[in-house]
């Protein structure tokens, strides 16, 4: 019984060369009939079809969504580059809050104008107020800004989820096709009772195919999603360290002391 194993075994070890050479006959005979790989992907198991159709939208909606961020996150660098230009030209606050205004796109100008708004209302009424609720006013801004850092932080880090979704689950949706494509070249094999690579090559080559569109559409989408999680974390500190930066200034002001912009 033991000896009678060994044939076994021994087709064993040669079942990854044989599993290439199918799917390398499965290629051959789809060009021999003058077809591609698009013709590979058109006489597909329907499922397997399925499961490409899924994989390439996927992708597509993975580069979608990084060619968008992309010019996100360069538009926020470009805007707080002028913003802290601006900043710390040696204008007066009041002037700077004037022309930002309310309303603004820029990330950075909105964490100005949360820090500000404290500002205002102490301009307003600088006589009556006391040191006391001057540190109170500080505080005050630095939570507002505190908040207004997470806020753009969340507005810059959607849409990363579907990247993580994409590269994570991907090679998975292929290699479900891949099973289908193998289980159907062994129902070729039981249907025909003939094991030849013109029998199973076909179903092999499509499950292979399956597999190569599913790391085709997770490897960018993981590219990616590391990619841009590391600018947007490295644009939050930046946003971070503004607002400290103008707490400081802020607190210089309301103490009555002198402004020192650098």
């Amino acid at each position: 019984m033991a000896f009678a194993a060994l044939p076994i075994l021994g087709h064993g070890f040669t079942l990854l060369p044989m599993m290439q050479q199918l799917a390398a006959n499965g290629l051959a005979k789809t060009r021999d009939q003058g077809g591609s790989v698009i013709d590979l992907i058109m006489h597909a198991d329907p499922v397997v079809k399925a499961v490409m159709g899924i994989l390439a939208l996927a992708s597509i909606w993975s580069w979608a969504v990084a060619i968008d961020k992309w010019f996100t996150i360069q538009a926020a660098k470009g805007r707080a580059k002028r913003f802290e230009s601006q900043f710390w030209s040696g204008a007066p606050l009041e002037d700077i809050s004037d022309r930002v205004g309310d309303k603004t796109s820029d990330a950075m100008a909105r964490i100005f104008v949360a820090g500000s708004r404290e500002y205002r209302d102490a301009a307003r009424a600088r006589a009556s107020v006391t040191e006391p609720q001057a540190n109170a006013m500080i505080e005050r801004a630095r939570a507002q800004m505190n908040v207004a850092v997470q806020r753009e932080s969340t507005r810059l880090e959607s849409g990363l989820q579907t990247l993580a979704i994409v590269a994570s689950s991907a090679p998975f949706i292929g290699l479900f096709g891949t099973v289908i494509g193998i289980m159907n070249a062994f129902s070729a094999i039981g249907a025909q009772q003939q094991t030849n690579l013109a029998v199973v090559g076909p179903g092999i080559a499509e499950a292979l195919l399956a597999t190569a569109i599913g790391l085709g559409a997770a490897v960018p989408a993981l590219v990616f999603y590391n990619k841009f999680s590391g600018d947007i974390g490295k644009f939050t500190e930046r946003l971070d360290l503004f607002a400290q930066e103008f707490a400081v200034r802020l607190s210089r002001r309301l103490s009555g002391g002198r402004e020192d912009d650098r």
